[in-house]
């Protein structure tokens, strides 16, 4: 039997074996969302914004077998950024050089106005990946807690509400829901750790 505090190959490790099925069906449960989100952010509607996660995934595949992830050289996520990026632009500037319909003046200011702000971007992109490696995480992590340690954590860190109050709403003591706070934090933490092992 396995040990379960065993650490696990990471997913990006797992995801170079073109055979490991589950490693990239994680993979993309966990990184298509930022990636269409990331689009969207960029002006992009959803169909095409779906269809750019797609060619960004395909050219992770292409390409993970080929990348010697050092993580003192760089993370993965800026790898990942410079790809998704780099099919943003490409999806502009395929529309720019097709013929123009008479569409909204909206939507051809947003096609013609390429987002070229790398830092615009970078900060688009850092704040979609912290999203949706907490939403992930939180998936993953939530049933392993009691209903009260988890809302004494959702209560202070995601909403905001005073630890007072969170406590006296779940009937417990003001120090009992800083340690649930705690203890979530540190098992969300693990659990990115664990399995992206990139951040």
């Amino acid at each position: 039997m396995q040990d379960p505090h065993a650490t696990r190959p990471t997913l990006l490790l797992r995801i170079r074996d073109p055979d490991d099925v589950g490693a990239w069906s994680e993979f993309a449960e966990l990184y298509q969302p930022l990636l269409v989100r990331f689009a969207r952010q960029g002006g992009l509607q959803a169909a095409d914004a779906a269809d750019l996660s797609q060619e960004v995934l395909a050219s992770v595949s292409t390409a993970i077998g080929r990348l010697d992830y050092d993580p003192r050289l760089g993370r993965f996520r800026g790898w990942l950024f410079t790809i998704a990026r780099n099919k943003l632009r490409d999806f502009f500037n395929r529309r720019k050089r097709q013929p123009r319909g008479s569409g909204e003046s909206a939507v051809r200011a947003v096609i013609e106005n390429t987002p070229d702000d790398i830092d615009a971007l970078q900060e688009c992109w850092d704040q979609e990946f912290q999203k949706r490696m907490f939403e992930w995480a939180s998936q993953r992590v939530q049933d392993k807690f009691q209903e009260a340690s988890w809302q004494a954590f959702w209560q202070t860190a995601v909403e905001d509400r005073p630890v007072a109050e969170v406590a006296e709403s779940l009937g417990l003591s003001v120090g009992a829901v800083y340690i649930a706070k705690s203890r979530v934090l540190a098992r969300l933490k693990s659990e990115i750790q664990q399995h992206i092992g990139d951040e």
